[in-house]
């Protein structure tokens, strides 16, 4: 069986996040670097978003389905838990996560910064400053969340916690979000701690959003 092939931007929160799932389990795999959009990746993704894996006859997109596959195809490490009510929790953070914080602390304050719709390319204030009682309010629901453990889920590092510290690495880069965050006391703790963890800094992406392939 070849490697597992994940296609994608390492500059994409998620693909970064299903690399963290390979190299926390010790996975040898491999990342082919493409854009949105990239005929590779809308080979397997019918709207062309990344992270796309494939690993022999095996064709998988959405970070989360990969996830899946990889803890219950290789060795190493359980990323999801077995007991039922903390599998169900680690369900219930990313299901919040990827639906609503995505969208509020990546899609609408990041973006305003790196990928402004400004006539002049500058950061895009007014959307800024409009998410941003959003961006506080959602960091300290997370902030609660791991005051007690240091993890979102029970006592353990699950797919939860993975699929959250690309998004506050990339909020902790733009100086609102790098306010926030440090007030979230519980939370600044909780990112440290982890962002020390090997899969998280062997992962370390280059600055600046995914590109985009060019209409062919």
């Amino acid at each position: 069986m070849p490697k597992p092939e994940i296609i994608g931007s390492a500059r994409s929160t998620y693909t970064r996040v299903v690399c963290m799932v390979c190299e926390e389990k010790g996975i040898d795999y491999v990342l082919t670097e493409r854009p949105l959009g990239a005929p590779e990746i809308r080979a397997i993704h019918p709207l062309g978003k990344m992270p796309v894996l494939r690993h022999g006859d095996v064709e998988l997109f959405e970070s989360k389905a990969i996830a899946t596959y990889l803890d219950h195809s290789f060795p190493g490490p359980s990323i999801f838990p077995s007991d039922p009510r903390l599998a169900a929790l680690t369900e219930q953070w990313v299901s919040l996560v990827n639906t609503v914080m995505d969208r509020t602390l990546i899609r609408t304050y990041l973006v305003a910064y790196i990928a402004p719709k400004t006539s002049d390319g500058k950061p895009d204030r007014e959307a800024i400053e409009a998410v941003m009682p959003a961006v506080r309010e959602q960091l300290g629901i997370l902030d609660h969340a791991v005051a007690k453990t240091g993890y979102l889920v029970g006592d353990q590092f699950t797919f939860a916690d993975i699929n959250l510290l690309p998004i506050l690495h990339r909020i902790g880069q733009a100086p609102e979000g790098a306010q926030a965050l440090a007030a979230a006391s519980h939370l600044a703790a909780y990112y440290e701690r982890h962002a020390a963890r090997p899969s998280f800094r062997s992962t370390d992406p280059p600055s600046g959003p995914p590109g985009r392939a060019k209409p062919g």
